[in-house]
């Protein structure tokens, strides 16, 4: 699949099945993220990958639209230094975030993204030290309804090109 074609099919998955994901997937999807671009290169991110369903459905209760954590069959945290640490650190989670996706596109895998908004209480439940932070987490599983994961649909919903995008000047 060209990444071009994983774009432009990438859809939110909420729902998953019951299968696990093999050990060489859930694999290529977390190395997709560490390969990511960083700002000079620091890779200031942490990704804790969490299978276990009954801490799935912990922190799936950590946010407010976090839920499908809950189903899925594997969650990935991506920690990340405060940003009086790394300022851009964000943007660089948030670049791991992307290839991860669009690797578990490619593999036939489904993601959605969380906000977990009690990074106290999931650094707690998973023994995360205090100088890495929790805000986001990533759901990742087989889709419930197969044909969602490669819907082409139009646009629909999305901003017209010209609405988000100027030349040269505002």
């Amino acid at each position: 699949m060209k990444v071009s074609e994983a774009i432009r099919n990438k859809r939110a998955i909420r729902d998953f099945t019951d299968e696990p994901l093999p050990d060489e997937v859930a694999t290529a999807i977390l190395r997709a993220g560490r390969r990511a671009q960083s700002s000079k290169n620091r890779q200031a991110w942490r990704f804790l990958a969490i299978r276990q369903r009954e801490t799935l459905r912990q922190l799936s209760k950590l946010g407010q639209f976090a839920g499908h954590l809950a189903g899925a069959a594997m969650g990935v945290l991506i920690l990340t230094p405060p940003p009086d640490k790394f300022y851009g650190a964000l943007f660089d989670a948030g670049q791991a975030a992307a290839y991860m996706q669009l690797a578990a596109t490619e593999l036939g895998v489904g993601s959605c993204l969380a906000t977990i908004y009690e990074g106290e209480q999931a650094a707690v439940l998973l023994g995360i030290p205090d100088d890495w932070q929790v805000l986001m987490a990533i759901s990742f599983g087989y889709p419930a309804e197969k044909e969602k994961l490669r819907l082409a649909k139009l646009l629909k919903g999305r901003k017209h090109f010209d609405d988000v995008v100027k030349w040269e000047r505002w």
